[in-house]
């Protein structure tokens, strides 16, 4: 980093932001397989967040290729820039004071553990979605596991892309065994 760029403190700190909130700023970031689950949860919770007053915004994989992330592509280099981005806004958000919800399939270990460095104690919550393939397959809406096994889509996550399943998340969440409402109560429990 460039000696003539300084970290500008501001007086106002995160336990300031969180406090007008009546919140405990954190960032629940789930990973797992495409069509596990991420998007569906993440929905689903932010909504009985928001219905608890608590002040959350999402962070979603497909949406952020739209804007922020839009000029990446999918090899491993690519895959691991995109992570550390939406971990640095993540921090931000929780630095403003938010309950950030990731969905995103960040499928390197190296690159979470990065993510949770970047956070305060207990600020990081991994929550991994441990659907199967096969399941994820059959909810396959894009066609995208399709195109991967045909070889009509390259470095798909589960397929010629290996995915590395956390050793030890916050929370295991299997959906094919679990209904949304249970999988955000679930997490309630845990963060509440």
């Amino acid at each position: 980093m460039s000696t003539i760029i300084q970290w500008q403190s501001f007086r106002l700190t995160e336990a300031d932001r969180a406090k007008i909130k009546d919140q405990q700023p954190l960032c629940l970031w789930m990973t797992g397989l495409s069509g596990a689950g991420k998007s569906t949860l993440a929905n689903a919770l932010e909504e009985k967040l928001n219905v608890l007053g608590k002040h959350t915004y999402i962070l979603d994989g497909d949406n952020l290729r739209h804007g922020l992330n839009q000029d990446l592509g999918f090899s491993v280099e690519a895959r691991k820039e995109n992570v550390r981005r939406v971990a640095e806004v993540a921090r931000l958000m929780v630095d403003a004071g938010l309950i950030v919800i990731v969905g995103l399939i960040s499928p390197h270990k190296a690159e979470r553990d990065h993510a949770r460095s970047l956070f305060a104690k207990n600020q990081f919550k991994e929550i991994y979605l441990s659907t199967s393939i096969q399941e994820c397959e059959k909810r396959d809406v894009k066609g995208l596991y399709q195109k991967a096994r045909a070889g009509e889509l390259k470095d798909f996550t589960g397929i010629d892309s290996p995915y590395e399943a956390p050793e030890a998340p916050e929370m295991e969440l299997n959906t094919e065994h679990l209904t949304v409402t249970q999988g955000v109560e679930v997490i309630l429990k845990a963060i509440l």
